[in-house]
């Protein structure tokens, strides 16, 4: 990886990621009990210490935090630099015994995700980036996928949208469409060119795509807001409308694509 100048924001999420793993250690996936938030959605023990170990190795003086886990601090709002973490996404299919989960982390600045990191500890793979200086995988150079259409290529779709209907419209197309767990470790795998394509055209919080977003962009993938934009996070309303992720050869015959499922959101 290039010299960068969020070396140090990266050395910390090595550490962070490190120190999840040592958490994730005391957990067997499959067989940890699970309380449910509003809406459905599962949290584990594993979720609240998992939170506390990446926020006792990420947060410094004069910086910002939004985790799915925490009280949103609306200080934030005030810093030019935030932690915007996951501290367990894919939740479910950890409480499932799924290994499609991980921890995900993301440094924004100004409102623009600049570096990240993932990692899986089912899988045992990390992903670490920073748009100026490129991405890694498992400490190797990567980049997203060079492919320049879309047949044949690897699309990955959630598997709670797939199982409510939301993925029928793309399933005979000429793409293969794999359902997975977790919509951070899917744009980590986009990131590295281990897929080709990730989208969710259903409204997520920016927990659950900063980091993913910035090992995309690291990895010279393209990103760009169910609305049409940037990403861009640290809002007053973390909701987003959706996310669209590929490699950078793809995205006019994606978007061409996706354009009539595609309507102007306002998530503020």
């Amino acid at each position: 990886m290039a010299d960068s100048k969020y070396s140090s924001a990266l050395e910390r999420i090595s550490s962070a990621i490190d120190a999840a793993k040592v958490v994730f250690s005391r957990f067997t996936p499959g067989e940890i009990a699970a309380e449910y938030k509003a809406g459905h959605d599962p949290v584990t023990e594993a979720d609240h210490a998992l939170d506390a170990a990446l926020r006792k190795n990420l947060l410094r003086p004069g910086e910002g935090w939004l985790s799915e886990e925490t009280v949103d601090d609306r200080s934030r709002l005030s810093h030019s630099l935030v932690w915007v973490v996951d501290p367990l996404d894919g939740t479910r299919e950890f409480v499932a015994g799924i290994p499609e989960f991980c921890v995900s982390i993301a440094l924004v600045e100004n409102g623009r995700p600049v570096a990240g990191g993932i990692c899986n500890p089912a899988t045992d793979e990390v992903f670490l980036g920073a748009i100026d200086s490129g991405l890694t995988y498992n400490g190797a150079a990567a980049v997203a996928s060079q492919k320049n259409s879309l047949q044949g290529s690897l699309v990955l779709a959630s598997r709670s949208e797939t199982k409510r209907g939301e993925w029928t419209a793309f399933q005979n197309g000429s793409f293969t469409v794999q359902p997975m767990g977790s919509v951070a470790y899917k744009l980590a795998r986009v990131s590295a060119g281990l897929a080709d394509i990730t989208f969710t055209l259903t409204p997520k919080n920016e927990w659950d795509v900063a980091a993913g977003a910035a090992l995309v962009l690291a990895g010279g993938g393209y990103v760009i807001t169910k609305a049409g934009g940037e990403l861009t996070c640290n809002r007053e309303n973390p909701l987003l409308p959706g996310l669209i992720a590929c490699g950078p050869h793809l995205k006019d015959e994606l978007m061409q694509l996706l354009d009539p499922y595609l309507q102007p959101v306002d998530a503020d």
